[in-house]
């Protein structure tokens, strides 16, 4: 899902991921979309409990995700792609625009250098697609999303006010894939955490068993 959205051109546009080309020396990447992508789809700013309460520092103050410099580092993953290419004309390095189809890499305006994104570190050298795949799997495997997401689904489907609980056993089923017969055992199964959700006792409280 997070490979899907990030190269749909609609996507790509909105935020300006598209025709993000890697910087010249002294500059930096377009950090729209990696901001957001970070922000809003997947970790939150702030790191959080399994059941998605604040995990707080020794003064009482909670402890951010990710830094400026995760940012940055993932606004160059994100280099070198542009628009799929437009039916009956030549690729270019900054295709026109065309929603036909997920935007396209384009290596020579990839930034393939080394990159460290959440403590851990993306060798350098590889294409446009590898670095894409190599910082959402470091994303994918980070603590905070399956609360987060349990958290955003469940405000979203069901009640803007979950309990705790309600979000700790959505992000168990998120992180085990499993629920109840449902989901495949791998992480981030998305029946599983629907199943979850809708099934839970919290979103069917005041059902009518008639």
């Amino acid at each position: 899902v997070m490979t899907d959205v990030t190269l749909t051109p609609a996507m790509g546009n909105y935020l300006n991921m598209v025709n993000n080309d890697a910087p010249a020396p002294g500059e930096h990447a377009n950090e729209n979309y990696a901001r957001e992508f970070m922000q809003l789809f997947t970790l939150g700013l702030n790191q959080l409990n399994p059941d998605g309460t604040p995990v707080l520092d020794a003064t009482g103050n909670p402890i951010p995700t990710y830094t400026q410099n995760d940012v940055m580092a993932m606004g160059r993953v994100l280099t070198g792609w542009t628009f799929p290419v437009t039916p009956g004309m030549p690729s270019q390095n900054h295709n026109p625009e065309y929603y036909g189809g997920p935007m396209i890499p384009i290596e020579g305006l990839h930034d393939s250098g080394s990159k460290t994104l959440l403590g851990q570190t993306i060798p350098a050298g590889q294409t446009a697609e590898a670095d894409l795949a190599s910082a959402f799997n470091i994303v994918f495997n980070h603590p905070n999303v399956g609360p987060f997401v349990a958290t955003q689904m469940i405000e979203h489907l069901v009640t803007s006010n979950p309990s705790p609980a309600y979000v700790q056993r959505v992000a168990t089923a998120f992180d085990s894939g499993s629920f109840d017969g449902y989901g495949s055992g791998k992480r981030g199964d998305m029946q599983a955490t629907i199943a979850a959700i809708l099934l839970d006792p919290e979103a069917r409280r005041g059902d009518n068993p008639a």
